[in-house]
């Protein structure tokens, strides 16, 4: 039986507590106009130095602000066959159309769609990583097409004219000879004006033949023309027939031959985005196909790669573990987790790399799990983008719950 005084602390507590949340959400919402603005001044430090001193090129130097004509440079880590008539594609401008939109700088953003319009040409002899390309330069248009035709950012002048698909169109045209295999898998490297170059290299990753359906997909759904996505599908079944037993997939490939190269595999590079696209790409298109392949390789991922909350690497054939390491790119892990509505998971593998990145200040490129060590060749941290896609996607997911525990915890 409650005592008299129930009511009395029940109302307290409402009462303290309905202050303690309004007093934490104006803190929240200070905090975030702070995050908000300082992103705003990154954004515009690095485009403002970039059309400083680097535009047209692909990439600024900061340190001696100077540039790299990078795109014939991207997942070339020998640097072979670089051509000597290419000058740039405006790569960074490329990819920073969004972020205008997003920051509501129409003005700039059409200044830079007139400019691209009128300067930018793929007709360059240059051979670039199909992946790469696919990835920075063709999922930079089509995203910005689609943001600038978006009723909810109406540019300011009205003045858009699809220009931007209409770059994409011809990019994407210019990918198609890669898929001219026997299997269907497309060649990792493509010269963007005469095609595949002679005496062209066979291997490719997973990630570079079974990454490509997000953006050759969507610009197929833009344009009417299903030739685009027809190939990148065709690739992903061909790559997903090739998965053993265990539904497991290896790293390296021959295009030529569909035999597996590297049988070694796990979340990390050569196959990261493969998991990554069969789920967003079921998101973004709603077929039932990419959900069944994608269920039975995450479940195989959990069942063959997991180790408590790390995820080390296995045999593909096997199952038995072969590396034990965790790279910055299976940082994307975590937020394929929450998109399926695995909480829980991701939670737990979130807060891992979120220990590392505490233990070394930024998420290094590789860490040794079985040493509690850094890789010592690769002690580097590229400034990649997983680790604060998950953390965004996590947040958005458990917001409400963590103010709610929080609430209940301190009371």
């Amino acid at each position: 039986m409650f005592s008299p005084n129930f009511g009395t602390w029940v109302l307290m507590f409402l009462l303290v507590s309905s202050t303690f949340v309004h007093s934490s959400m104006s803190e929240i919402d200070a905090k975030k106009r702070y995050m908000r603005e300082k992103v705003r001044k990154m954004f515009y430090h690095a485009y403002d130095n970039y059309m400083a001193h680097a535009f047209p090129h692909d990439e600024l130097k900061p340190l001696s602000k100077t540039f790299t004509d990078s795109l014939s440079e991207l997942g070339n880590l020998n640097l072979e066959h670089l051509s000597e008539h290419y000058n740039g594609s405006a790569l960074t401008l490329i990819e920073s159309l969004s972020s205008l939109v997003i920051l509501g700088n129409n003005t700039e953003f059409e200044r830079a769609v007139r400019w691209l319009s009128e300067n930018l040409s793929f007709d360059v002899d240059v051979r670039t990583n199909l992946f790469e390309c696919n990835i920075r330069v063709l999922g930079g248009l089509v995203s910005a097409h689609i943001l600038a035709t978006d009723s909810r950012n109406r540019l300011v002048q009205g003045t858009y004219k699809n220009e931007l698909l209409i770059l994409a169109e011809d990019l994407g045209r210019r990918f198609l000879p890669a898929f001219d295999t026997p299997t269907g898998l497309p060649y990792a490297w493509i010269n963007l004006k005469y095609g595949v170059m002679e005496n062209e290299t066979t291997e490719t990753s997973t990630s570079g033949c079974g990454s490509l359906i997000l953006e050759m997909g969507a610009l197929s759904r833009l344009t009417g023309d299903p030739r685009y996505e027809s190939a990148a599908l065709r690739a992903l079944r061909k790559l997903w027939s090739m998965r053993s037993s265990l539904n497991l997939l290896g790293t390296t490939l021959d295009v030529a031959t569909g035999e597996w190269i590297e049988y070694s595999s796990g979340i990390g590079a050569g196959v990261d985005s493969f998991y990554e696209y069969l789920i967003k790409a079921h998101i973004l298109f709603g077929k039932e196909e990419l959900w069944r392949m994608f269920q039975s390789a995450y479940l195989a991922v959990q069942k063959y790669f997991r180790h408590g909350p790390w995820y080390h690497e296995a045999d593909m054939r096997t199952g038995k573990a072969t590396y034990w390491q965790l790279t910055s790119l299976q940082a994307f892990w975590p937020g394929v987790q929450v998109l399926i509505g695995d909480i829980a998971a991701a939670n737990s593998s979130h807060r891992e790399f979120v220990y590392v990145w505490e233990k070394f200040g930024v998420l290094p490129e590789r860490y040794l799990l079985d040493h509690q060590m850094l890789h010592p060749t690769e002690k580097y941290y590229p400034l990649r983008p997983e680790l604060a896609e998950s953390t965004f996607y996590l947040y958005q997911a458990t917001k409400g719950s963590v103010i709610f525990l929080a609430i209940y915890f301190l009371f």
